[in-house]
This record gives structure tokens, sequence and C-alpha cells, in this order.
């Protein structure tokens, strides 16, 4: 099957200590409301994609200004079980540039402690559903982390510890 373009912003940035920016969606979206994920979203006509489509989105969910943000790399892209192909995009993000929530995509801004996404031991296995689907989840404070973006932030684990197995 196909699956169409869409990119994130693994936006990391060092205030106190470093932290990746994330992002509730809002509940009154039709797909996804609720959930923690990157901002990001699918390609648009003219996107430089990946990098296009990441900062585009990243301007528009929480109003972060591109200038503030610098790509360093990425991650393997990431089928989704929405029929996407995302590409995660890894950049550092200027510790004074500001963000909002945009109310009709963006419920909340917050920021993730890398040191937590570092430890492997915050990552669980669970199935969903009958058919056993696999994916990990993150419990952080209040937030539930699950699915393509544990996977993605899974996926920045091993990339810095080598493919490790869980």
């Amino acid at each position: 099957r196909r699956l169409r373009p869409a990119s994130v912003l693994v936006g990391v940035r060092d205030k106190d200590a470093p932290s990746i920016i994330m992002t509730v969606r809002s509940e009154n979206l039709r797909a996804h409301g609720g959930q923690i994920s990157f901002p990001g979203g699918r390609k648009d006509e003219g996107d430089e994609f990946p990098v296009g489509t990441a900062l585009r989105e990243a301007q528009e969910e929480i109003d972060l200004d591109p200038a503030a943000v610098k790509v360093i790399g990425y991650l393997d892209d990431y089928p989704t079980i929405s029929k996407f192909r995302v590409t995660p995009v890894v950049a550092l993000v200027d510790a004074a540039a500001p963000v909002h929530s945009d109310s009709e995509e963006v419920a909340e801004v917050f920021e993730l402690p890398l040191s937590f996404v570092l430890e492997r031991r915050n990552y669980q296995m669970r199935k969903l559903g009958r058919l056993g689907l696999k994916y990990y989840e993150l419990n952080y404070k209040h937030y539930r982390i699950w699915g393509a973006t544990a996977g993605m932030l899974r996926s920045l684990y091993d990339r810095l510890y080598g493919g490790a197995v869980a």
C-alpha cells in the first residue's frame, strides 16, 4: 500500500537541562484527539520535504519561528497504521524561542526531559487488540505517550545507544 509523506519536528532545547518539545493534540480533532505528539503533519504541495513540512507545521501548531531551529539530522522513517510515512526531523531549538499552543490543533505544549527519553526502563511494550499489534508506551507525569510518538522516541534512544534490544 502507498503511504502518505509526513514529517515531525523532534525539537531539542536546553534551558536548565535538554528536553524535547511535545504537544497535546486538541480533543476537537478528528484523528488522535488528546494524544501526545511532536509538532508536525502531512506534506503540503510546495513543501521542501521533510524539513519544510516539519518547520511549517511547527510554526502553525506552536508558533515556533523557523529561524530558531537548527536541523541536525533525521531518524528513520516511521510507517503508521493511519497510512503515513513519517520522517522525524531532529533539530536544536533556541532555548529562548517562545512556543504557544494553537487552540484549534494543540491544547498544550510541554517539554519532555531528554534524560527521561534516554532511560530504557521508561519504555513499556504493549499489545493492541486481538491482532496483538505491539507498540511502545512511556508515562511521564500525567502524560501517556504511546504509539508512533513513543516509537519515534525509542528510535532516538536506539540511535544514541547503538540499537540496543529491549
